[in-house]
């Protein structure tokens, strides 16, 4: 994944890039799939279950969640990654999922899909409750599949 990253920085800095190259949309979906920990940014069975029963479907990973109350993540700027960079900082894994509100309240929601560096694999976003109106499991189904499909990789 350095090696990637590293050209794309140097294609940038040479103002020769021209967007993501199928090698790199590969070695994320690689990243993931390959994964044997899951560390999922919540301490809500009902929403680790969605997540759970997804990526059993990707990856045949242990999967966990932390056992930590991350409402506090809602006090800063943009919860959804400050729940990850929780996760991150507190368990071990190869991937972090997190899922929390975008922004300021009545942004909506992201979740968000990092490697063990922090790095953004890929994420999603809904608008606010108010608007779409699901609940709350049907709405992390749907973002969990479009981050995945963000990225080249469909579920059955």
């Amino acid at each position: 994944m350095e090696d990637i990253i590293k050209e794309a920085y140097i294609e940038s800095i040479k103002n020769i890039r021209k967007g993501d190259k199928e090698e790199e949309v590969k070695k994320i979906q690689e990243k993931i799939k390959k994964a044997k920990k899951i560390i999922v940014a919540t301490n809500n069975e009902k929403k680790f279950k969605v997540i759970k029963d997804i990526m059993l479907k990707v990856c045949n990973a242990q999967i966990k969640m932390i056992n930590i109350d991350t409402k506090f993540a809602d006090l800063t700027r943009m919860p959804a990654l400050y729940k990850g960079l929780l996760a991150l900082d507190t368990e071990k894994g190869d991937i972090y999922i997190s899922r929390g509100r975008l922004g300021v309240p009545g942004s909506g929601s992201m979740l968000i899909i990092l490697d063990k560096k922090g790095r953004i694999l890929t994420a999603s976003l809904s608008p606010s409750s108010v608007i779409h109106r699901e609940n709350i499991e049907k709405r992390i189904k749907k973002e969990l599949i479009e981050a995945l499909k963000r990225i080249g990789i469909s579920i059955n």
